[in-house]
């Protein structure tokens, strides 16, 4: 047991170490809807519900595309812990240009946005706050392409300091900058734009932050045995981008389901009214926050256990894995219950309007079982990705996420179906929130005894030849 416990403790502290800029950076990164959402919430529920459905419908297609690229990260965390380095920064090309033709794909989703405004059903002042929203951020899409290649690189080569530093810097030019075009600048003649000066804001600042990526690059000379700089960027390889799309793509549609399983609440939500669906952008607020604790913690444990899995220490992957499990679990229960208990004080930072508010506590009543759940699927993906398994999780993902998920939440919110007696208070917006939580419960347990089921072939395979006859 002592034994255990130390084992414990130092993969904690090599968790911790490499998830704690990851943590940082990506709360830096969400942000950027707290600021909007807390900006937007004191104009009014209308450039709220626009937000709502907006960034919705952005994430929907920016983490469908950034999930093929991460297939960089579990790829050089292998030829990394392999000592391959020179390998690894010829993926980091071939991801550049996989992220410039997704590019391409993406605008064209983002500046058409009729698809979304049908499922939302809005019209009138949200439906124009939602076209403004989406083809201001369809600008911003190829720099935060390019830059998920910059921070998946960085993390599979444990050097996530230096996408933290850059995300934070972006952060302090988003503040002012949505202010100032949100809200608008009378002195100066700015007029406030609400929801679509939000959006012209992102662009400005993640631009800046891709051109500041690409300085690094050039100048640090941390990057020199990759050879990432010198000779351009070297053209385009088939072998190398069919190998990334390969695990890329499942995992890109793996994250796509996760994700929509979540943001078409939104857009579904918006179909109540502007009031259910702020209510849920603020609850939808917290929970992403949330989730950025886990979330750094799978992304760290996932790239050790890809370093190791490189490095043929098959044994230390396993560990490492199980106990980014618990650690997970651990703080997902002591964060849920500590934003439970205060989520009254929560609600009141995020709007002044009472109505709203009362909106949001219903469905923070949600977010500990929620929480929890999403962090040990969360976990679970994520390591299975360092194993290179990207298929089976679509399937679980679209079975439990949108088959439980979305379809029980749309039958319960617009009562298709009668809610039990046990959930009797699951109509509505909470509908959608129930049926959630009950399928991320369902993904997590099927995710996990699939990572076991691995780890166990992993671990037939390293005895096989040891216990394969002589001569």
């Amino acid at each position: 047991m002592r034994a255990r416990a130390l084992a414990f403790g130092q993969d904690t502290q090599q968790i911790v170490k490499l998830a704690w800029p990851v943590l940082v950076g990506q709360l830096a990164v969400l942000a950027f809807g707290t600021i909007d959402t807390v900006l937007l919430g004191r104009l009014g529920s209308v450039d709220l519900a626009a937000l709502a459905v907006g960034s919705a419908a952005y994430i929907t297609v920016f983490v469908g595309l950034m999930g093929v690229l991460l297939a960089i990260g579990p790829i050089v965390g292998h030829l990394y812990g392999a000592g391959r380095l020179a390998e690894a920064g010829q993926q980091f090309h071939q991801g550049v240009w996989l992220a410039l033709a997704l590019s391409v794909l993406g605008i064209v989703v983002l500046a058409f946005p009729q698809p979304f405004l049908a499922l939302a059903k809005v019209e009138g002042e949200v439906e124009r706050g939602i076209r403004g929203y989406m083809g201001a951020l369809a600008f911003a899409l190829p720099a935060a392409l390019l830059f998920t290649v910059y921070r998946g690189f960085n993390t599979a080569i444990s050097r996530p300091k230096a996408v933290m530093n850059l995300q934070l810097g972006a952060l302090a030019l988003k503040l002012p900058l949505s202010v100032a075009l949100a809200w608008g600048v009378p002195a100066l003649g700015w007029p406030a734009l609400g929801v679509v000066g939000c959006g012209l804001a992102t662009v400005i600042v993640m631009w800046l932050q891709c051109a500041a990526a690409a300085w690094i690059l050039v100048r640090d000379p941390h990057y020199a045995p990759y050879a990432l700089v010198g000779r351009g960027l070297d053209a385009p390889n088939g072998a190398m981008l069919r190998a990334q799309l390969r695990l890329g793509l499942p995992m890109g549609a793996g994250i796509l389901i996760e994700v929509t399983g979540f943001t078409f609440m939104a857009i579904f939500i918006a179909r109540l009214g502007p009031l259910p669906v702020a209510g849920h952008q603020i609850a939808a607020n917290l929970v992403a926050m949330l989730f950025m604790m886990p979330l750094a913690l799978a992304n760290a444990t996932s790239t050790l256990v890809a370093q190791r899995l490189g490095a043929q220490a098959l044994q230390q992957a396993r560990h490492l894995a199980w106990h980014g499990v618990l650690l997970a679990s651990m703080l997902a229960v002591l964060m849920g219950a500590l934003v439970y208990a205060g989520r009254t004080a929560v609600a009141g930072l995020y709007t002044q309007d009472a109505a709203v508010a009362a909106a949001a506590l219903v469905l923070m009543a949600w977010v500990v079982w929620f929480h929890l759940a999403d962090a040990l699927q969360t976990m679970a993906a994520l390591v299975l990705r360092a194993y290179r398994v990207a298929t089976l999780p679509v399937v679980v993902y679209a079975v439990a996420l949108w088959g439980v998920g979305l379809g029980g939440g749309y039958a319960l919110a617009f009562r298709e179906v009668t809610p039990a007696s046990w959930l009797p208070w699951a109509v509505g917006a909470s509908g959608f929130w129930a049926s959630a939580t009950i399928a991320l419960w369902l993904a997590a347990v099927l995710l996990l005894l699939l990572l076991a089921w691995v780890m166990n072939q992993k671990r037939r395979e390293e005895s096989a030849p040891a216990s394969a006859p002589s001569g």
